[in-house]
């Protein structure tokens, strides 16, 4: 959530766009965006750029996930036009120091991290959108099956034409194109990570791991809200914005 403690009406645009900006960043773990999350501390636009200040509900969380969402953040408000010098900040975190110096230096990750940057982070992103498309496509598919009173036996055969518009079908949309999986009407629903279709009698245990993914998503979503409210008790869990630029 979004609180705005001060912005001149003349950069309200502006503010809008960086606050739109670091909207498109995700945790990939918990595929919600980190503004959502409440992992954006505070904003701050003056004439010489954006300064964004970002906190996780722990300080241990993993540095490849902070450093991911960081990197992401500073990548977000760079394609702003007009937003001057970006800097992101990692608060509370045990590595921020190491992070914020990486960030502020363009090192990448493993030029961060070095020796310790044990993984591919385009991989990583990888693993998870694939997590977050199963999710998404349960969520479409169960959807379809309260509201229609079909079974799933009748589902080969499913393509995204017969999915309903609506937020569970552009969510499924947005993650199928994050893995290259087509989005075409005639494309079929039941998937798997390669986009090749699951065989009928298999559909049952799709879904079943579908679920399990779905489950797995949302319940680190709610302990990590939890665990970040009680962190920061004392202070609201929204984004400071203060605004001081005087044109774009």
């Amino acid at each position: 959530m979004i609180a705005v403690a001060k912005s001149p009406s003349e950069s309200m645009e502006l503010e809008a766009e960086v606050v739109a900006a670091l909207a498109t960043v995700i945790d990939p773990e918990l595929d919600q965006p980190i503004t959502d999350l409440g992992f954006v501390s505070s904003i701050r636009i003056d004439d010489a750029g954006v300064t964004a200040h970002l906190r996780l509900p722990t300080s241990f969380c993993a540095p490849n996930f902070a450093y991911l969402m960081a990197s992401d953040a500073v990548d977000a408000l760079r394609r702003v036009p007009g937003v001057g010098a970006v800097t992101v900040l990692l608060d509370d975190h045990h590595d921020s120091d190491k992070i914020n110096a990486g960030l502020a230096a363009n090192a990448g990750y493993v030029g961060t991290f070095g020796n310790e940057a044990d993984q591919d982070l385009d991989e990583l992103r990888r693993t998870f959108q694939r997590k977050a498309h199963t999710a998404a496509m349960e969520r479409c598919v169960m959807a379809l099956l309260r509201s229609t009173g079909k079974t799933i036996e009748q589902l080969p055969g499913l393509t995204l034409w017969h999915l309903p518009g609506g937020p569970h079908k552009d969510a499924l949309l947005r993650r199928r194109t994050d893995i290259g999986l087509g989005i075409r009407p005639e494309d079929p629903v039941l998937v798997d990570d390669d986009g090749v279709p699951v065989p009928p009698d298999a559909v049952p245990l799709r879904l079943r791991f579908a679920k399990a993914v779905r489950i797995s998503v949302e319940g680190n979503a709610h302990f990590c809200r939890g665990l970040l409210a009680t962190r920061y008790d004392d202070e609201p869990i929204t984004t400071r914005i203060t605004n001081t630029r005087r044109k774009r």
